[in-house]
């Protein structure tokens, strides 16, 4: 029960933490396009970023995948740019949205932050344990954590929408911008090149 609790504490410090936000603002461009009604489809874009992010995370915890650390610090902040920017530039297009996009984002991009982490899960397990099972414990702790994130900004979406009554389309655009502005100078400071 207590190496529960150490993985499930560990995930909800890796996604919740303000010094690496880069999860909080990915999950702000991802989730800004629903509301409450959606929320079975936002279970699915947090647990699809789950699966994704677990599937890479355990393939380079047991070295199966291995790629430089420089490249995925600077995907990562790649990959919130590209989400944030299909959340403006679809602004337009009646329904978007609802094609599912983020959804494969969550995923795919999920594989891309997965990487991110790995070094510091592969220091924090022995050789010699299993590692699935604190895979999965840290997955449980990931999924709760993004939930949490998922909520306040729906919440803060309908207090946006229903009693300051701004739009949907300047609410999505205000915080994608926001994002942007945020993760641009992320981007410039993580070049592996």
């Amino acid at each position: 029960m207590d190496e529960f609790k150490l993985f499930v504490e560990l995930a909800f410090k890796h996604v919740l933490d303000w010094e690496a936000y880069d999860h909080i603002l990915f999950f702000i461009v991802l989730a800004v396009v629903y509301n409450f009604n959606d929320w079975k489809k936002a279970l699915w874009l947090i647990t699809l970023f789950t699966i994704g992010h677990t599937t890479t995370l355990g393939l380079a915890t047991y070295d199966i995948v291995n790629i430089s650390r420089d490249v995925i610090e600077f995907l990562i902040p790649l990959t919130i740019l590209i989400t944030a920017a299909v959340n403006i530039f679809t602004l337009n297009r009646k329904n978007f949205h609802q094609s599912n996009i983020n959804l494969f984002f969550a995923f795919f991009f999920g594989l891309i932050h997965g990487l991110g982490l790995s070094g510091f899960l592969k220091m924090t397990l022995d050789d010699s344990e299993s590692k699935w099972l604190p895979l999965l414990e840290f997955a449980f702790g990931v999924e709760l954590a993004q939930i949490i994130i998922v909520i306040i900004i729906m919440l803060g979406g309908y207090i946006a929408l229903n009693i300051f009554r701004i739009k949907k389309r300047d609410w999505v655009l205000a915080l994608s911008a926001i994002v942007i502005g945020i993760v641009i100078p992320m981007l410039t400071s993580r070049k592996f090149w």
